[in-house]
């Protein structure tokens, strides 16, 4: 017998390749079966007829050290009304402050919680609307023996090294130099944001290794992928042949309109959807992981591949097999989704606003094989 059986959705599995209608049952906190239909007894069985069944959403670049860092917001709020089922901290905590992260929230909420060490021995410490301290600019502060012993000590929840490299945050690229080392000490891969220059986008994405994220791909000028032309950069093109993975992190100033229709137009699709929620672009522009999601859709983009985006492609990202899929004996997870119809405003970091008809919605979630209905 089952514990728990989904009937009658859609079925989007992007790593199977499966779009159909079907049932998905879970036991002992894992995938069991996923077939057309399913006859077996189950102890719940939840009707979800009209719905889309997706795995658990995974939000690749979010911030939630909640009361531990002043960008940090709360975890499972977040998940409950985004529908993600793995939350992925893109560096909120470094070295000197992950184990509080740790004690003090990943082992006490209810959404999984997985992370990227920063660099940065103290993590992100000065980010709030009235102070902006990048916490690479001081050299001292980056120390590879401690980014290399804690993501060890905690490599059940590491997956990898995360950069902020910028004008407003780094020492110029000199510390992509102790990341990049940490990262291929650690076989992880390094996650780096890009924002103003100094350094040029060029130049951070010409170092990126096969694996490594570069995050905030979509961001508006400066440092924009694209040329005034709206033509791709070369070294964007060069970095994707060689395997760098290309994550949207909406965030509070790094995703614009005009540049995702540029490398939609050109054939660019991003690797992965993510958010960067924040303190500060929680209540707009970014809001969730669905909302980003949503400006996709209107923007084009096919829900297959959205799926695909923000299930088994950062799963693999960050190399976690029993994430991101509805094969049996993953870990049960699952996203029950609804497209609906109307009209829907969006925003992006510059400003620029359009009207959508279509939006994605939450209708439950199932982590670890238990049922988590939406909430009101």
């Amino acid at each position: 017998m089952y514990d728990l059986l989904l009937r009658g959705g859609r079925i989007i599995d992007p790593a199977s390749g499966r779009d159909a209608v079907g049932d998905v049952a879970f036991k002992d906190g894992k995938i069991a079966a996923m077939a057309d239909t399913i006859s077996e007894r189950a102890k719940f069985i939840h009707d979800v007829a009209g719905c889309i069944v997706t795995p658990g959403l995974i939000d690749l670049h979010a911030h939630v050290y909640h009361l531990g860092t002043s960008l940090g917001v709360e975890p499972d709020a977040l998940a409950a009304v985004s529908g993600v089922t793995t939350l992925v901290d893109a560096g909120s905590a470094g070295a000197g402050i992950f184990a509080g992260f740790r004690h003090h929230v990943i082992e006490r909420v209810q959404t999984r919680i997985l992370s990227f060490l920063n660099i940065s021995f103290p993590g992100i410490y000065g980010f709030h609307a009235r102070i902006n301290i990048g916490e690479a600019k001081d050299l001292g502060l980056l120390n590879f023996d401690e980014c290399v012993r804690v993501a060890r000590e905690h490599s059940d929840l590491i997956v990898g090294v995360k950069l902020r490299v910028g004008a407003n945050t780094s020492a110029g690229e000199a510390p992509m130099d102790i990341a990049l080392a940490a990262a291929e000490e650690l076989s992880l891969p390094l996650m780096t944001h890009i924002d103003r220059p100094p350094p040029t986008i060029q130049s951070v994405v010409s170092r990126l290794r096969t694996g490594d994220i570069l995050t905030h791909c979509s961001r508006p000028i400066p440092n924009a992928p694209v040329h005034p032309d709206g033509s791709l950069r070369d070294e964007y093109s060069a970095a994707r042949a060689r395997g760098v993975i290309f994550d949207v992190g909406h965030g509070s100033g790094s995703f614009g309109f005009k540049t995702a229709r540029a490398l939609l137009a050109a054939g660019f699709m991003p690797d992965t959807i993510s958010s960067d929620v924040h303190t500060r672009s929680i209540d707009g522009p970014a809001f969730n992981l669905l909302v980003t999601m949503s400006k996709f859709l209107n923007l084009g983009v096919d829900v297959v591949d959205i799926i695909r985006m923000t299930t088994i492609a950062p799963a693999r990202a960050i190399n976690q097999p029993n994430l991101g899929h509805l094969g049996s004996g993953a870990i049960g997870d699952a996203t029950v989704l609804s497209v609906e119809d109307g009209a829907f405003t969006y925003n992006d970091v510059l400003g620029e606003t359009i009207t959508g008809n279509r939006r994605f919605a939450v209708m439950a979630r199932v982590v670890g094989g238990e049922l988590i209905p939406k909430t009101s």
